[in-house]
């Protein structure tokens, strides 16, 4: 999967070439996962063209533009951590970009969240680029049994990538 990494917040301080490094390698542990532990809604022709052409975009943003974006698309004026867009699931023809999706992370929202989490800010950008991932590729957490199954996978997939708790 290809990463794209965007930073359009200035208060905070992230190395972008550290994310987008880290993001490809866990991108590669949830195609892992996928493929070992397979979705219900997912085929496995759609994990596999997702590991070999997908592309994301991941936004970095601040707490003041992640509230317009929550306020706007889903109706809830405060800020939140993290806010996924996907596009396709379906690969397109051949010579067309595959566009997966959009991640947009609030980078002020992380750092309150790792610091009263007590680690690191790279942890939380982490998590927060997995679980946007899931949410892209469908996952959610509205019901008990949908939460155990993202919840699980985000835990397997930051520990595989040597990002435990």
């Amino acid at each position: 999967m290809k990463i794209s990494v965007i930073n359009r917040q200035r208060k905070t301080s992230v190395n972008t070439v550290w994310l987008k490094e880290a993001a490809e390698r866990l991108a590669c542990e949830v195609s892992h996962n996928l493929a070992q532990r397979p979705a219900s809604h997912l085929t496995a022709s759609q994990v596999k063209g997702l590991a070999a052409a997908a592309e994301l975009s991941v936004v970095l943003v601040s707490n003041q533009s992640i509230r317009k974006l929550n306020r706007e698309w889903r109706g809830k004026d405060h800020a939140t951590d993290v806010l996924s867009f996907p596009l396709s699931l379906e690969a397109p023809p051949a010579g067309l970009p595959f566009e997966l999706g959009e991640i947009f992370i609030s980078v002020e929202k992380a750092a309150e969240q790792a610091d009263s989490f007590g680690h690191d800010l790279e942890r939380e950008l982490a998590f927060l680029f997995v679980h946007g991932t899931l949410h892209v590729l469908g996952f959610d957490h509205e019901t008990p049994e949908e939460e155990r199954e993202m919840f699980s996978r985000q835990k397997e997939i930051l520990d595989s990538a040597g990002f435990k708790r």
